[in-house]
């Protein structure tokens, strides 16, 4: 069986993050999205892969050459779409395939059995279904689904994830989305049966990215301690460390963590589970990081307590600075979307000291000059005084 993944998307609903990177290239746990989408098609013992890329394409195109898994890749010269981005693999597809979008978890498990399927949809019992299709389904089938209803409670929906054959690209060419293509699919008397996820979890807003760096945290079942770890330093459950970093004396961490590489942690720093810190993050001491996820070239200052904040590259948090971690209402595309967490920090957000986050959005080079208690939406390159 091949499998084509779609990674062309640019993640609009997940800014500030997409502004200087794709969704699938989003990292959680200190992985892309799309490494985990990789996985767990070769897992299942699929070799034949064709990666379409769009938006941003020379980052994904950058990473896919660099992995040891060969992929065919093509190019989406427009984001027109998912139905849009599959027609445009046309040509590397000549049977029974897998579908599957490149910025999504999607787990070993669940791959393996969509491929026992010759037409099937990954299915998901959500309990916000709005942004999603939401199957109507018969004895085991879809009979219809429905793009993004007005509906509220848990439904059953499509993750994105399909087994299909080469009739799919017949019904490709009419304006349709994928979910419409996979109506007329059915309408024309193909069974599309319905497989149940095992574990799937969609980034579809940036604080989506804490649950499903948490569920990959959670099945991390080693430890590994690649850095330098000081005197009194105490290491509990699983924690990886990597080359190059630094755990100063009394620092505690406590798993499932991960720390990347040539990082500098405390004297009396603690990180708590479910934890991913970035490559050359430096955390001050005696400050507390806890279900949080740091990217890259980050700078925590000292006596801070950064709790749900999702941090972009090259953030620098001064001494002092806290969060409140709540449910907060976001507005998103000029819709309000519940979600939990206390900040959404873009790349290079610089912040004063005794600053406090209490269900902020701060977009790409916000300069916050002067402590104080924020909230709600920052655009990109604001200044606050």
């Amino acid at each position: 069986m091949q499998a084509v993944i779609l990674a062309g998307g640019e993640g609009s609903r997940l800014r500030p993050l997409t502004r200087s990177r794709p969704k699938a290239l989003i990292p959680v746990a200190n992985r892309p999205i799309l490494d985990y989408v990789i996985e767990a098609v070769t897992s299942a013992g699929i070799q034949d892969i064709t990666v379409v890329v769009g938006y941003r394409k020379e980052q994904v195109l950058k990473y896919l050459n660099s992995l040891e898994t060969e992929v065919t890749t093509v190019v989406q010269k427009k984001q027109l779409g998912t139905a849009d981005a599959l027609l445009c693999a046309t040509d590397y597809v000549d049977g029974s395939f897998l579908v599957l979008p490149g910025d999504n978890y999607i787990s070993p498990l669940s791959v393996q059995k969509m491929r026992e399927e010759k037409c099937a949809v990954l299915a998901h019992l959500d309990p916000n279904p709005a942004e999603y299709g939401v199957i109507s389904a018969e004895e085991g089938s879809v009979r219809f689904i429905t793009e993004k209803p007005a509906v509220q409670g848990e439904h059953l929906i499509s993750t994105g994830v399909y087994t299909m054959c080469p009739d799919i690209f017949g019904f490709l060419n009419d304006g349709l989305d994928l979910p419409g293509a996979v109506n007329q699919v059915i309408s024309h008397g193909t069974a599309m049966h319905i497989v149940m996820a095992d574990a799937w979890f969609d980034a579809i807003y940036p604080w989506s990215l804490l649950p499903m760096n948490r569920f990959i945290l959670k099945g991390k079942k080693s430890t590994d301690i690649a850095g330098n770890s000081r005197k009194n330093v105490v290491i509990s459950g699983n924690v990886r460390v990597g080359k190059g970093t630094v755990l100063e004396p009394n620092s505690t961490i406590i798993g499932p963590v991960v720390i990347g590489e040539d990082c500098h942690i405390g004297p009396n720093a603690t990180i708590m589970p479910f934890t991913s810190v970035g490559n050359r993050v430096t955390v001050e001491p005696f400050s507390l990081l806890s279900d949080s996820l740091i990217m890259d070239d980050t700078s925590i200052g000292s006596h801070s307590t950064i709790r749900s904040v999702v941090a972009g590259t090259g953030c620098i948090l001064s001494d002092h600075v806290a969060t409140i971690a709540d449910e907060h209402c976001a507005q998103i595309q000029q819709h309000y979307v519940p979600g939990s967490f206390s900040a959404i920090l873009g790349d290079h957000v610089t912040c004063a000291p005794f600053t406090v986050f209490k269900g902020c959005r701060a977009g790409n080079g916000t300069r916050i000059e002067e402590g104080r208690t924020l909230s709600g939406e920052l655009e990109d390159n604001t200044v606050v005084r």
